[in-house]
């Protein structure tokens, strides 16, 4: 997946913008993982109102939060029409996984629009690990079905499963707070044996 942004740099999505540009780098963020390619505006009405939508379906397959192991998902943000200092506020308020393509490539944006033939925004191409084009526009599908998207993703894109989290998911992310697994042990799912001596019976069927 990383060959389609050799010789091209991305941007993470921190304060200061940090650029992904070495082969290695760009591996660690994309391979075995189903890509989305979100390409949109921050001044399109229809991706303002898309645009919360695919932050909370990304958020809720990738944050600690709400999953034990984050998906093996990655986003690369395709910026529209406006001006930078639009983007970046746009950005600001997405997921820091995300990454970015520069405002000023806007060469390589139209290129990509070319190949996927994106002709409207917002759109969200689907890719496999090895490149190869799962959803053209998977913006009505995450719409319509939510999560669940991501599971046939998964299944048609092949992808190697890992028992483990690559080191960039933690740059520059604060460390759990002492409570974390205080919260952890609250919401921690009890056993129906527990369920049944907590009830005083022996359970619904």
């Amino acid at each position: 997946m990383a060959e389609l942004f050799l010789g091209k740099v991305l941007a993470k999505n921190n304060k200061d913008r940090g650029e992904l540009d070495t082969e290695w780098e760009l591996s660690q963020r994309l391979e075995n993982r189903v890509v989305l390619l979100y390409f949109g505006a921050a001044r399109c009405s229809r991706c303002q109102e898309f645009a919360p939508m695919l932050k909370d379906f990304f958020v809720r397959l990738t944050d600690e939060f709400y999953v034990t192991r984050a998906s093996q998902l990655a986003l690369v943000y395709v910026p529209g029409s406006g001006n930078e200092e639009e983007e970046d506020e746009f950005l600001d308020e997405m997921p820091r996984k995300w990454l970015s393509l520069p405002f000023k490539d806007r060469g390589f944006k139209q290129e990509l629009e070319s190949r996927f033939g994106v002709e409207k925004l917002p759109a969200v191409v689907v890719l496999k690990p090895c490149g190869k084009v799962i959803s053209w526009n998977a913006v009505e599908e995450i719409r319509r079905l939510g999560l669940p998207c991501f599971k046939s993703w998964q299944e048609v894109g092949n992808l190697i499963d890992r028992n483990f989290l690559p080191a960039e998911f933690f740059d520059n992310v604060p460390g759990r707070s002492i409570t974390d697994p205080i919260r952890r042990l609250k919401y921690k799912p009890e056993n129906e044996e527990e369920a049944r001596q907590r009830d005083g019976g022996e359970g619904l069927f």
